[in-house]
């Protein structure tokens, strides 16, 4: 079994999301983040998914979801359609375009929750230095051939992107195998979440102020 993104990982996202917001969700499977967020958060909820089986489990749960690929579904909005954008393991898995995708989300949203398997967890890089294979772990567990993962990414490289795309990293939290990691998350864990929202540019801005990533990250 691999690791799951619920537990610890679901209520960092719900107490990220603001009480009463609009929350878009990209690829959102079968809807139990959206639907916890609806009835613990009274969110007004969209989603975007690909998957019939996974649209029609939404549907069940009185979600609000449309039959699109993510890489083409958020030409439409106008800016700002949204309080936040969720991308709960999507950015890794369906998106074949995440940096066109994440400023996209950007532009329609005020914030954006990004959360990804972090593939410089220990293990992996153990695997790949002694053995020289493509690492098989509790937060990547497929085999190259059957892997759902389109792009391979770590928590130091989020970071980095970040910075040199001027998003502000607003909140971090880092997960293992049994809770929350502090220390050298990059090294230590097996998924990273990010709060992130597009820094105002100079003129914009008038306040200043300092930037969280560079006490969380």
């Amino acid at each position: 079994m691999g690791f799951s993104t619920g537990g610890a990982a679901y209520e960092t996202i719900i107490d990220w999301v603001e009480p009463g917001s609009s929350v878009l969700e990209l690829g959102c499977g079968s809807g139990g983040l959206l639907s916890r967020l609806v009835k613990e958060r009274n969110v007004k909820a969209q989603g975007i998914e690909i998957d019939d089986a996974s649209i029609s489990l939404c549907v069940q749960k009185g979600l609000n979801v449309l039959h699109e690929q993510v890489d083409t579904a958020l030409g439409d909005y106008a800016d700002n359609s949204f309080d936040f954008a969720i991308f709960d393991r999507s950015l890794q898995r369906v998106v074949r375009r995440p940096d066109i995708v994440l400023m996209e989300a950007l532009r329609i949203s005020r914030n954006a929750i990004v959360g990804f398997s972090n593939f410089a967890h220990y293990p992996g890089r153990c695997q790949v230095f002694f053995r020289g294979r493509t690492p098989v772990t509790p937060s990547l567990p497929y085999q190259w051939h059957d892997t759902p993962n389109l792009h391979f990414l770590s928590i130091a490289d989020f970071t980095d992107y970040c910075h040199s795309k001027n998003i502000r990293i607003e909140k971090v939290a880092f997960f293992g195998g049994t809770g929350t990691i502090r220390l050298l998350p990059n090294l230590r864990a097996l998924a990273g979440f990010f709060l992130i929202s597009k820094r105002l540019e100079p003129d914009e801005n008038s306040q200043g102020g300092s930037d969280e990533s560079d006490r969380d990250s």
